[in-house]
């Protein structure tokens, strides 16, 4: 804790001169508005004339302008879409300026101006990964990129599927909205990786806390938003080709995106990448049968007027990922041996052959979104969309039957199909100061399960509605908001060749207050407290078999009881010229939170020996801080800090929970180096991760004790390449595991069977036209 206290020092110092007084103290403040809708206009310039001095509207409209002196002024507003407007403005100490702009037909035949507002309460703990930080992550799954963010993690079964945890939770208490869609797959398992290509994505945030009352039951954890970027509408034509390398594995991924417009409102978007790789390498051995192929594709059309507009998007998603054959074995006796020698029976070289084990999956998303503006204001969207996920898992050993053989048939296939609606209006602003949000929403979906009976077929209809409402006053901004949600959920299994058609109906609802103060211009400081809830899922309620994937023997509950959880969020951030930092600290409680508890002994079947996992319910307890720092410490030196402090307590029987993240510091140091001959932004930095040993742990609940602690160094480079008078191409190099570090992470399902990667080295090219 003395390093916190550090940083809590630091962060106080900096911050002290803020509150000195200026010569000059005055300061303007308003909100710039759509003159017709009355609706807020981000991203627009505000500036005083005489000065140039000036900023630009945040996500709601606001700006403020601090450190004048008293007089007359001009104050200019611009952006493009929007006829500029001149105000008067005669300043004696504070005045409130609102600012009405028209829209201009002229420039928006000329330039197409966007902008992207994340749909999270502005007291919440939000996250982002765009531009240069995301470029950085490219050819990574969902799940790596977003270990980037402090307070994320993954949960991973092998070298080639992870999955995202925040603040120590994941799988269904996580959401994901893949362009707005909450993405429904077969996502229980700890193998199931999210079905998303992240190069579809301009930013991806995350908001840490729960979020249910605005996303729908399930988000107590989080939710993650992967956003493309929006449409454009002009005709020129322009686009992004993505290369990327890396060693280990022997891995490429290539991906192109091009986009334009028809004139006149249209704009369209066209987007594809392909991934290939082989056996992943540990510091000693390779991972036999570790391999990954995949092919992903997305297409969108749209149309934008100043009242309306409407867009179709379609994506694919398809992957074949071998599963590392160690984690299959015959015997109790063997699976005993390799627990004790910590090496796998099965080693091999490289190879980019995928065979058996392995998963094959595909994902197809439909989506329509449409908005309509009244003229009496207000913003109207109503979204459809249909999803179908299609799982297949491939056994270690192929069916004895000949015949069965040849087909090559799974011994698991899941076949989930969703559709889900929402309509959602956002009313115009109320005095300037009040603005909300109505809602409801809706899914259906059914499974069809073949192959081995490991979860039944099921039914499911879920209805919700919301409303939020957000008062902004002075440097006070507040917001709560409620929600209720109802799900059905019809359940087809047989019991001794008898069919059984167990119901299940749950209920509740979800609710939210927050506030955001206003310091200064630097710094904010934001409180949420909220509740949410979770129904068990099929999975939890009837697991019964092997989960080839996980390699492990999974046995449901069909008595739990849904999870509530009440959050409380506090956090600080401060922007100023060299130094940005952010505080968070979070405490939840859930009750009936329910967990995958391993089992006394493995288990031993037809199909080989697993350890062997039962779904459990308790009361948990989920506390910690997060603490990131970037500062400038010279003119081209700067340096980065991430702690992550997790503490998770089974309250009932006063311990410790399994499977849970332990505690993790990072730090970097990245020089600049500007112009080098040819080379435009130039720079190499260097990187350190550290993760402790996960000591808190139930006694004999687990096959293996927790790894010990290990240390991962890092490098990183790139510059801009000009290849002509417009175009350039960026080039990035990281090396991860710098030193070839032998380390086995807590959080990977086959920590049992084999070390985590070695030294990795990619190389990115990225170009622009």
């Amino acid at each position: 804790m003395h390093f916190v206290y550090l940083l809590t020092s630091i962060l106080v110092c900096i911050l002290c001169p803020t509150f000195a007084q200026e010569p000059c103290d005055c300061f303007i403040k308003g909100v710039v508005l759509d003159k017709d809708s009355r609706q807020p206009i981000p991203g627009a310039a505000v500036f005083i004339k005489e000065l140039q001095k000036g900023t630009v509207s945040d996500a709601d409209g606001h700006y403020r302008i601090d450190q004048l002196c008293q007089g007359q002024y001009t104050l200019i507003s611009r952006i493009l879409g929007y006829r500029e407007i001149a105000q008067s403005v005669t300043l004696v100490h504070t005045s409130e300026q609102n600012v009405l702009l028209t829209e201009d037909d002229i420039h928006l035949k000329d330039v197409d101006v966007t902008a992207q507002r994340t749909a999270a309460l502005s007291s919440q703990m939000v996250s982002q990964l765009e531009g240069k930080s995301l470029d950085q992550t490219r050819g990574q799954s969902l799940g790596d990129a977003l270990r980037n963010i402090t307070g994320v993690t993954t949960l991973q079964t092998g070298s080639s599927i992870a999955k995202p945890v925040i603040h120590g939770m994941h799988s269904n208490r996580v959401l994901i909205l893949n362009n707005g869609i909450r993405q429904e797959g077969q996502q229980w398992g700890s193998e199931h990786a999210p079905e998303i290509d992240p190069f579809v994505a301009n930013r991806i945030s995350v908001i840490k806390g729960a979020a249910g009352v605005r996303f729908g039951s399930d988000a107590i954890g989080g939710v993650i938003l992967v956003e493309p970027a929006p449409l454009p509408t002009t005709k020129t034509v322009h686009g992004e080709l993505n290369l990327v390398g890396f060693t280990n594995g022997r891995q490429g991924v290539a991906s192109l995106q091009t986009e334009g417009g028809f004139g006149k409102g249209f704009g369209w978007r066209v987007q594809g990448t392909i991934k290939r790789g082989g056996n992943i390498r540990t510091p000693g051995y390779f991972l036999d049968n570790t391999g990954i192929s995949e092919q992903n594709f997305s297409g969108s059309l749209g149309y934008r007027a100043t009242r309306f507009r409407s867009e179709l998007y379609y994506s694919r998603f398809k992957s074949r990922i071998g599963i590392f054959s160690g984690s299959h074995i015959g015997s109790l006796t063997d699976l005993q041996a390799v627990l004790e020698n910590g090496e796998p029976f099965i080693k091999s070289g490289f190879s980019y052959v995928i065979g058996r084990p392995y998963q094959q999956i595909s994902h197809d998303l439909l989506k329509w979104k449409t908005d309509w503006k009244p003229a009496s204001g207000g913003d109207l969207s109503l979204t459809l969309a249909r999803q179908f996920d299609d799982r297949m898992e491939y056994d270690l050993h192929r069916p004895k039957n000949d015949s069965l053989a040849a087909l090559n048939r799974p011994e698991l296939r899941f076949r989930l199909t969703t559709y889900t609606g929402d309509l959602v209006f956002e009313h115009k602003p109320v005095a300037s100061k009040l603005t909300g949000s109505l809602g409801i929403s809706g899914f259906y979906q059914y499974n069809i399960m073949n192959g081995r009976p490991l979860i039944p077929n099921f039914r499911t209809y879920n209805a919700g509605i919301f409303w939020i409402e957000k008062l902004k006053q002075n440097r006070w901004e507040y917001e709560a908001g409620l929600r209720y949600d109802y799900r059905h959920m019809q359940v087809f299994r047989y019991e001794n060749k008898v069919l059984q058609k167990p119901l299940y109906v749950f209920q509740n609802f979800s609710g939210t207050v927050g506030a955001t103060y206003t310091v200064s211009e630097q710094w904010s400081m934001r409180f949420n407290a909220g509740t949410s809830w979770r129904a068990p899922n099929v999975s939890e309620l009837f697991s019964d078999g092997v989960h080839h994937g996980a390699a492990a023997y999974e046995l449901g509950d069909s008595n739990l009881r849904p999870e509530v959880a009440y959050n409380l969020n506090l956090s600080t951030n401060y922007s100023g010229k060299r130094v940005q930092a952010e505080i968070g600290f979070f405490y939840n409680t859930i009750q009936d939170y329910i967990y995958l508890k391993p089992q006394a002994e493995p288990i031993l079947t037809i199909r080989g020996a697993f350890p062997s996992f039962k779904y459990t319910q308790t009361d948990a307890l989920y506390a910690g801080l997060d603490v990131g720092i970037e500062a400038s410490l010279f003119a081209k030196l700067s340096g980065t800090s991430k702690l992550s402090l997790l503490y998770v307590q089974d309250t009932k029987l006063n311990q410790p929970i399994v499977m849970t993240p332990p505690n993790r510091w990072e730090n970097g140091l990245r020089y600049d180096f500007g112009k080098v001959g040819k080379w435009r932004d130039a720079y190499a930095g260097i990187g350190n991760l550290w993760v402790a040993r996960q000591n808190r742990v139930p006694a004999n609940s687990d096959f293996l004790p927790p790894p010990p602690a290990y240390s991962l160094w890092n490098l990183t480079a790139g510059f801009a390449l000009p290849v002509s008078k417009n175009h350039q191409v960026d080039v990035g190099l990281t090396v991860n595991n710098l030193f070839n570090t032998v380390y086995r992470d807590y959080l990977n399902r086959f920590r049992y069977y084999a070390d985590d990667p070695g030294r990795t080295i990619s190389v990115r090219l990225k170009w622009k036209f």
